[in-house]
């Protein structure tokens, strides 16, 4: 499932030199279907905010990168952490939307999450770059099955790139997913040298 090469280079973030990642951190973007996992404060979320800042091209104190998109065309980031962005306490987004109004306020949060995978993401443009923060959260196992084929689906039938950091056993041990494990990286200098890096912390 992996696409044309892109990669991500870190030359300077202070969080992630404060959990002892070796810089440049080189990231392999290059797979359409990315899962990031790792330990709680392993760095999963700041990686998938860094990779925001870096698609929409942001300066943010203290970091510095280079993107490398190659041959890659990237759409527009849509960013959605299922902790912060309840749906539910954002009735606004909905206005104009009756019917889904009255659905979010009688839904659980595990409902309102599947309608997100349902109606939300598959009407953002193709090619969109969907960066997704423990989107399992609130969901059984029958329904993050569920949400795996709908990223699947986005994947190949609107040709989004995903990268999602998750916990889930069923997205991470999906055999269309690639998994970058934070955890395997930190306090090691791992230098690949095809890609002409020393000392670098190359994620993949």
């Amino acid at each position: 499932m992996k696409s044309d090469p892109m990669f991500l280079k870190i030359l300077a973030h202070p969080v992630f030199v404060n959990l002892n990642f070796h810089m440049p951190m080189i990231v392999d973007l290059s797979h359409p279907l990315i899962m990031l996992t790792g330990d709680n404060g392993s760095g999963k979320s700041t990686l998938l905010h860094s990779i925001l800042y870096a698609m929409k091209g942001e300066t943010v104190d203290g970091y510095i990168y280079r993107l490398d998109t190659g041959k890659v065309q990237l759409g527009q980031p849509y960013i959605f952490d299922a902790e912060q962005h309840n749906p539910r306490m954002q009735l606004e987004i909905f206005e104009g939307n009756q019917p889904m109004i009255e659905f979010l306020q009688m839904a659980s949060h595990g409902q309102v999450m599947l309608a997100m995978f349902r109606e939300n993401f598959p009407s953002l443009p193709d090619g969109t770059v969907l960066l997704l923060d423990e989107p399992e959260m609130a969901l059984s196992v029958s329904n993050q099955r569920r949400i795996l084929k709908m990223l699947m689906e986005l994947v190949d039938q609107k040709n989004f790139r995903i990268i999602c950091a998750t916990h889930s056993p069923i997205l991470l041990e999906a055999s269309e997913t690639y998994v970058i494990n934070l955890d395997d990286h930190k306090n090691k200098n791992v230098a690949d040298g095809t890609m002409g890096v020393q000392g670098a912390t190359t994620l993949q």
